[in-house]
């Protein structure tokens, strides 16, 4: 059982866009075309669009005495290093000049908060992993907890 988990879901705003986008689409081809054209490449849109916001948003967070999970990647509570919560202009940093490339990265722009997870393993290149959260401290929170009941 997760002590700790969150899914992260574009917001409302992407999908009524979204929805305009159809409108748009239905409005240029109803015009000259008529329905025949019109109703189909706007399904089209909702459908490709609405899988695109459904992939995109789909990004599960869980921390558990096992360790964390960040999508499918999942990193072991022996090699969980110290979490940091990041907001702001540090958060801004750390997505952008200050990444590491070797970073594993699970950002999503449309949240602002991120924590960067050290990884305690040598045979790990990855030095952090960077993940979105809507709440980092409480994440960090977590992960230490996770930490301290392992041991570490």
């Amino acid at each position: 059982m997760s002590a700790y988990r969150e899914r992260l879901v574009v917001p409302a705003r992407w999908w009524l866009l979204l929805a305009g986008l159809a409108a748009s689409v239905w409005l240029v081809y109803e015009l000259p075309f008529g329905p025949r054209v019109s109703l189909p490449a706007t399904g089209a849109v909702l459908l490709l669009g609405g899988a695109a916001l459904l992939l995109y948003g789909r990004l599960s967070i869980a921390v558990g005495p096992e360790g964390v999970s960040v999508g499918r990647a999942r990193l072991p509570v022996t090699a969980v290093g110290s979490a940091e919560a990041l907001t702001g202009d540090d958060a801004r940093a750390a997505r952008g000049p200050g990444l590491d490339r070797r970073a594993y990265v699970a950002i999503r722009g449309y949240v602002p908060g991120v924590v960067r997870i050290g990884v305690d393993d040598t045979a790990d290149p990855t030095p952090y992993w960077l993940v979105s959260t809507r709440r980092p401290e409480r994440l960090v929170a977590e992960l230490e907890a996770a930490r301290q009941t392992a041991g570490r």
